[in-house]
C-alpha cells in the first residue's frame, strides 16, 4: 500500500473514532449528586441552542418539562418552543436499572437510550429519528449532563452520523 495513502487512512480513522476517553465513572466523587428522578420531578425549564459543525448557532429554543413518576418510571413531558415559532413535544419514559444505570424511551428514539450516572454527571447514548427537510434522518447523540450548585444542570450533546460530527446541542436546565 502506498505510504501516503496509509498515512491518510490512519488520519481519517483516528478522527473518525476520536480520542475522547471521558467516562461517567471519572465523575463518581463529584457533587452535587445527579439523581434524575429527583432532579426532574415537577417543573423544570431549559434554554438551548443548536450549533452546526462550523459552530454557527442555527436554532435557539426553550423547553418546559413536567416530570412525574408513573408505575415506577420517570416520565418527562418536554414541550419545545423554537425562536422561529415552531413547537415540538417529546415524552421520555426513563427506567432506573440500578444505582448508576438508566434506560430511556421516546417515540423518536430508535430502540432505547442508555444512561450512566456517577457523581454530578450523566451520559446518555441514543439514536434519534430527527426531522430533516421533508423526512427524517437517524443521528447518534452522545449526551452529557453535569449538575451544578443551585439546581443548574448543563447539558452538551454531540450529534453524529456514521461517526461524522454534525453539530452540538447545548442546554441549561433550571429547577424552580
Amino acid at each position: 500500500m502506498n505510504k501516503s495513502l496509509l498515512i491518510l487512512l490512519s488520519f481519517f480513522l483516528f478522527n473518525l473514532t476520536g480520542c475522547n476517553n471521558m467516562t461517567p465513572e471519572h465523575y463518581k466523587n463529584t457533587t452535587p449528586r445527579l439523581i434524575l428522578e429527583d432532579y426532574f420531578l415537577g417543573q423544570t425549564r431549559a434554554w438551548g441552542i443548536f450549533q452546526n459543525r462550523s459552530g454557527d448557532v442555527e436554532r435557539q429554543f426553550t423547553v418546559d418539562i413536567l416530570g412525574k413518576i408513573v408505575d415506577g418510571d420517570l416520565v418527562l413531558e418536554e414541550d419545545f418552543t423554537y425562536s422561529d415559532g415552531t413547537i415540538d413535544r417529546r415524552v421520555w419514559t426513563i427506567n432506573k436499572i440500578d444505582e448508576n444505570n438508566y434506560e430511556g424511551r421516546a417515540a423518536d428514539v430508535i430502540g432505547h437510550a442508555t444512561g450512566k450516572a456517577y457523581g454530578n454527571s450523566l451520559n446518555w447514548a441514543y439514536t434519534l429519528d430527527l426531522p430533516y427537510k421533508e423526512g427524517t434522518i437517524k443521528v447518534q447523540f452522545d449526551d452529557w449532563m453535569f449538575l451544578q450548585e443551585d439546581g443548574v444542570l448543563i447539558n452538551r450533546a454531540k450529534m453524529t452520523k456514521f461517526g461524522i460530527f454534525l453539530g452540538e446541542v447545548t442546554l441549561i436546565f433550571k429547577t424552580p
